[in-house]
């Protein structure tokens, strides 16, 4: 399948969580499958943290450049694009295109740098709404998205109930622990503390703090993955057959995050990274309902499903299951599927059998509603 990215401009102004204010923006995405006349088929697939909105298929220009999600969303896939019309969407504040740090800020003629606005999941849920409006949707079949993803569809049915007739959330949390918060900082750190960050002004020298980006994908990279992945992985496996005792890499687990902390530096950007992991700290949809998340989905008119992964210790199925409980509170239509998976986080995107059929499964019933 061949994508093609697509903008669109928004000339007005938009109003931030945050009092900011853009005066427009700019939007890339890409469909996949045909809106159907009545534009009832279009599923919304929210990305996550490093993703975006390159979902699935390949570049004609670039075959070894795969959607991050296209061994689930395609022609015969579980999100099957012969039946449904596809959307993903680069966030607000992203570097893949759409307006963000290192856009031209229309009233200093610079690139934004440090000066871009943070933004926020209810942001991102309104542009992306905005973008629907522009092509003609007015309800989608489903949102949906892993982690980060996964608090996106869960926004949408708070914010935009009655534009949202199914949400799939997958290893997902309802807000973020401290220790997740933790992890985020961190990684902040390693980029803010860069010689080269010059405080989010590095366009400006013509460079990039890429030592900070690789220790913060290296941070991040681990949280990912369970103990058992790495071991069965790389367990203590040894680069060459003999310990040099020194500070170069040894172990092959040191040369994959190396590995993942360079291909990460070359291709996201660092003010990007700071503005992602902040929207991730911030959502808390119960924040304005007294910490009560029933109470929150309350005015929600969708149907849920609900998906966590038993080896996924970032987002925990507890978590998922906060979810759940404040769902049936509410007397709302929620299936639960709590995986066994060895994979960690990253099992919302692997090739997992039993997942891909759970997801085929529920489009399927999505599929048969719309006949």
């Amino acid at each position: 399948m061949i994508a093609t990215p697509k903008f669109e401009s928004f000339p007005g102004n938009i109003y931030l969580k945050s009092g900011a204010v853009l005066q427009g923006y700019d939007l890339v995405y890409e469909t996949y499958g045909e809106l159907n006349s009545d534009c009832s088929n279009a599923v919304l697939v929210c990305h996550a943290l490093n993703a975006s909105h390159h979902v699935a298929g390949i570049y004609e220009e670039d075959e070894k450049n795969i959607g991050w999600w296209d061994n689930l969303v395609g022609p015969g896939k579980p999100l099957d694009t012969n039946r449904f019309f596809v959307i993903g969407v680069n966030n607000l504040g992203g570097c893949h295109g759409s307006t963000g740090p290192s856009s031209i800020n229309p009233l200093t003629g610079k690139q934004w740098g440090g000066s871009f606005p943070f933004v926020t999941v209810e942001d991102w849920v309104e542009v992306q709404s905005r973008l629907a409006d522009r092509l003609g949707i007015k309800q989608f079949a489903a949102v949906m998205g892993g982690s980060l993803g996964g608090m996106q569809a869960l926004q949408w049915t708070i914010d935009k109930p009655e534009k949202v007739k199914n949400a799939i959330v997958v290893a997902a949390a309802p807000k973020l622990s401290a220790q997740n918060i933790a992890f985020n900082e961190v990684a902040r750190q390693a980029i803010t503390s860069d010689p080269e960050f010059f405080d989010g002004n590095f366009y400006e020298h013509g460079v990039v703090p890429r030592r900070g980006l690789k220790i913060a994908r290296m941070i991040g990279h681990i949280t990912y993955l369970s103990d058992d992945a790495m071991n069965k992985k790389f367990g203590r496996d040894l680069r060459e057959d003999i310990l040099k005792f020194s500070l170069d890499i040894e172990f092959q687990i040191e040369s994959y995050l190396r590995y993942q902390g360079d291909k990460f530096a070359d291709s996201f950007d660092a003010n990007t990274y700071l503005r992602i992991t902040k929207a991730l700290d911030y959502f808390d949809p119960a924040a304005s309902t007294g910490g009560d998340l029933a109470k929150a989905l309350a005015k929600s008119q969708s149907d849920y499903l609900v998906v966590s992964f038993t080896s996924d210790w970032r987002f925990s199925p507890q978590r998922s299951r906060e979810i759940v409980k404040a769902l049936v509170d509410n007397q709302l239509n929620v299936s639960y599927a709590e995986i066994e998976a060895p994979h960690g986080h990253d099992a919302f995107l692997m090739d997992d059998a039993v997942y891909h059929n759970l997801i085929r499964t529920y489009f399927d019933r999505i599929w048969e509603g719309l006949q």
